[in-house]
């Protein structure tokens, strides 16, 4: 169904992705949410994305002073003072006559008339409205409290303004009697969450309607970082990622004979097995050989400090440091349960725009359970190596499977449509000792072998023992 109203842009990172282009220009969206969920930072950030664009906006708070908003502004880099000196910016502090509280003799009479003298001197068309709520309360009469958001509406429709209103929302509380009517009176209804799962806190967006236009229906991650607002959308109906490119080495000699010449530009390959199978060590073959080469890899490492994998590399002869004092190698080592998956995202997002690597080696997924759930490490991977395939960034992951799961882990954790390359390490008890062991369970749009080789490491790094001239294609 094809949009029919007009649309106002956000700036908010990801969310007009979500809204399919904006909030209803003209009208009223609802942003609800409970305690420290980023309220009047959605309202803040939009206000002051519109007037960097040129489109002046005025934020009336019924709850913060207007230096805290200033102070506020002034974290994420933003500076409200010289907008408003510009005339493009208005941050307006609500004031109540305490002798009108008490009396009951009090409306939005004032507040309305100080609206329409900044919109009118400011020519502006966006509002942001900030815990009206606190406002509500003060009635304590619920047929006030609709003639006052009569009012306020037909205020908004009358000065054709693009309204934004943030409202708190408590589960167990019964006495906002109208947050359901805001609910029916707002064109467009966003909800924010948060919440704890295995002792890891998360935040959520959800946009629960939105009159006359499609939009992302589902829950979405969002961080609050130092550049404001940070929302990880996967909203596209269909895959557009580019066809497979040229194979890029291993660096490992003999997997690249059995795979045909490397692993595919643009492809993601996981690298699975038990512990001491080997797969830091390929993964780090991989990174060296790519950092000689020019190319910049960005390795993100869930289980071990760059100081220890560097240590350890040394014994089967793979020195990373000339990687990283070249600038080819950014690693990255994090506790995987140390936040939610949209920080864990917006820190590799962040990472990959600004270093711009054209390889990425995460190592290992099996740990991104420890993120707070089986789905929350899907959901990271899934957008992780969705986002990495949308910008032809070629990826290597490593998991850990347990001898006793391998066949239901192999490709972890039901990635298996996004993933092109599975190569499978074992450890293989024969004669009183440890066989080390490697095949390929699939390689799209490759002829690969399908025998099962032995490999030894040594100080040397790695070699794929017996090969021959029918290694690669025996099926």
């Amino acid at each position: 169904m094809p949009n029919h109203i007009l649309k106002t842009p956000t700036g908010i990172r990801g969310l007009d992705e979500v809204l399919n282009g904006g909030v209803p220009s003209g009208g009223l969206t609802l942003l609800s949410g409970g305690p420290g969920t980023g309220k009047t930072l959605f309202g803040l950030e939009f206000i002051v994305r519109g007037a960097l664009n040129g489109r002046p906006g005025i934020l009336l708070t019924f709850e913060e002073r207007e230096q805290a908003l200033h102070r506020y502004a002034s974290m994420f880099g933003w500076d409200t003072v010289t907008l408003e000196q510009q005339g493009l910016l208005a941050l307006i502090g609500a004031r109540f006559d305490p002798d009108a509280i008490l009396s009951g003799d009090f409306d939005l009479g004032s507040i309305l008339a100080i609206l329409r003298h900044k919109t009118a001197a400011m020519q502006s068309k966006q509002l942001v409205i900030d815990a009206p709520d606190v406002f509500l309360r003060l009635l304590d009469n619920r047929s006030k409290e609709r003639t006052e958001l009569y009012r306020l509406q037909n205020w908004l429709r009358d000065n054709n303004q693009t309204a934004v209103m943030t409202v708190k929302v408590h589960e167990d509380d019964l006495s906002n009697s109208y947050r359901e009517f805001l609910d029916y009176m707002a064109d467009c209804v966003i909800q924010l969450d948060e919440r704890v799962n295995e002792q890891v806190t998360t935040r959520r967006i959800r946009v629960v309607k939105y009159r006359g236009s499609v939009h992302g229906r589902n829950e979405y991650p969002f961080a609050l970082t130092n550049q404001g607002v940070w929302i990880i959308p996967v909203t596209a109906t269909s895959l557009t990622h580019t066809g497979l490119g040229e194979p890029v080495s291993s660096g490992v000699a003999g997997l690249d004979v059995l795979l045909g010449g490397g692993y595919r530009r643009g492809s993601c390959t996981l690298i699975a097995g038990t512990s001491g199978t080997g797969k830091t060590t390929f993964a780090a073959t991989f990174t060296r050989n790519a950092t000689a080469n020019g190319e910049r890899v960005f390795y993100l490492n869930f289980e071990e400090s760059i100081d220890a994998m560097l240590s350890c590399m040394l014994s089967p002869g793979i020195d990373l440091r000339p990687a990283l004092n070249s600038g080819n190698l950014n690693f990255v080592s994090v506790m995987p349960e140390s936040q939610g998956i949209e920080e864990h995202l917006i820190q590799a997002f962040k990472i990959i725009e600004q270093f711009q690597p054209s390889l990425i080696v995460v190592d290992a997924i099996s740990a991104c359970r420890r993120m707070g759930s089986e789905h929350a490490a899907f959901d990271y991977l899934l957008r992780l190596v969705d986002h990495c395939k949308g910008m032809g960034i070629t990826t290597v992951l490593t998991n850990l499977t347990s001898n006793t799961r391998e066949t239901l882990e192999i490709t972890g954790m039901d990635l298996s449509s996004m993933i092109d390359t599975v190569i499978i390490l074992r450890n293989a008890e024969h004669g009183g000792q440890y066989i080390r062991e490697l095949a390929i369970l699939k390689s799209r749009g490759q002829s690969h072998s399908n025998k099962v080789h032995k490999f030894s490491l040594s100080a040397q790094g790695i070699e794929v023992l017996g090969l021959n001239a029918g290694s690669r294609n025996e099926k």
